[in-house]
This record gives C-alpha cells, sequence and structure tokens, in this order.
C-alpha cells in the first residue's frame, strides 16, 4: 500500500472533509482542509464536475506545496435535463442552506412523475508538480418528498438509492460509504493512487 504523508482536502465544508478523510484515513498521514489553511475558494466556472474538481485541487496544490485532492460532486435530476448538476451547491443559496435547495428542486418538479435521479462524484487529486488524475463516480436513485433523515449533508434527504428503501439521509453514514457516487469515485482513486 502506498501511503502519503499530507493531503489538503480543498473545500471549505466540513461535511466533505469528514467524508473525505474518513475514506482515505488508511492512505494519508495528516489530512488538511482548505479552509483551515485559510485558502481562497478559486472560482469554480467549468462547465463540468470533472474541469471544477480540477480547479479547486489545482489551487488548493499551488496555494498549499501540499498533493490536493478535490471533489466536485452534485445532483443531477432527470425530468429537469440534469439540474441542479454542477451548480447544485449554488441552488443552497450564499447561505448555503440545502432545504432550500430541496424546496427548490421539489417545486421544479411539480407534479413530473419522473423522479430518477442521480449523484455524481469527480474527484481530481494534484500533485505540487503538475501531475493530475480524475475519477468519477455515480450512484442512480429516485427523489422523495417529504424528506426523510438527518444524517449525510446537502440533498441525502431527498435522494433514496436505487435498492433501498430508505434516503442518504436515514442511512448509517458507514453504509452510505459503501454505495454512494463518492465511494464509488474514491474506489478508483485508491486503485489507482494507492495500491502498491
Amino acid at each position: 500500500m502506498v501511503k502519503i504523508t499530507d493531503l489538503v482536502i480543498a473545500t471549505h465544508n466540513p461535511g466533505k472533509v469528514t467524508e473525505i478523510s474518513a475514506l482515505l484515513g488508511p492512505y494519508v498521514e495528516q489530512f488538511y482542509s482548505a479552509g483551515a489553511l485559510d485558502l481562497p475558494e478559486p472560482v469554480e466556472d467549468a462547465l463540468t464536475f470533472q474541469e471544477n474538481a480540477l480547479i479547486k485541487a489545482r489551487a488548493a496544490a499551488q496555494g498549499s506545496g501540499k498533493i490536493a485532492l478535490a471533489d466536485d460532486s452534485g445532483l443531477a435530476v432527470n425530468a429537469l435535463n440534469g439540474d441542479p448538476g454542477i451548480y447544485s451547491a449554488r441552488w443552497a443559496g450564499p447561505g448555503k442552506d440545502f432545504n432550500v435547495a430541496m424546496e427548490k428542486v421539489h417545486e421544479a418538479l411539480g407534479d413530473a412523475p419522473d423522479r430518477s435521479a442521480y449523484f455524481v462524484c469527480a474527484l481530481a487529486i494534484v500533485w505540487p508538480d503538475g501531475r493530475e488524475e480524475v475519477f468519477e463516480g455515480r450512484v442512480n436513485g429516485q427523489l422523495v418528498w417529504p424528506i426523510r433523515g438527518e444524517s449525510g449533508f446537502g440533498y441525502d434527504p431527498m435522494f433514496q438509492p436505487d435498492g433501498y428503501d430508505i434516503t442518504f439521509g436515514e442511512m448509517d453514514a458507514a453504509e452510505k460509504h459503501l454505495i454512494s457516487h463518492r465511494a464509488k469515485a474514491f474506489e478508483k482513486l485508491v486503485k489507482a493512487c494507492f495500491s502498491a
């Protein structure tokens, strides 16, 4: 197993820091977050999850001089042509209130019969020497209303993964880590970067 000493998680979102450090704990000795290092949040102006993840990881690697990992993830709703998609966090407004964001999705769907949606996670890892790789994971499911559960973060309480009768918001964190879009992307990352 390849182990790295320091890794910057390129986010200011404490939920993501917790989830990512849990997933990579066996492979990394010390975690930092862009927020804890007072690194500015770069403008995410790309049109894909992959490119936005690279923008964040590049900025954190350059700003810290350490290996940086960024996740860009979001909810894509089929009946809304993939929205909120790369704008998932922006739907939560400046206060990052995901109850507001979930309400917006619910209202936008109206009485559309298609409630299918999927979470996408793009992981970008960037080394200080400029080397970079991107990995993607996806999980399909259905949207439920009213929302259910208080675990997880973001849109988790309205997303019921295929094959389950509970939402990510009702799911134990350890169980979610086994099946989530983020877990699938991390599986690819670990195989490529941390397997001897």
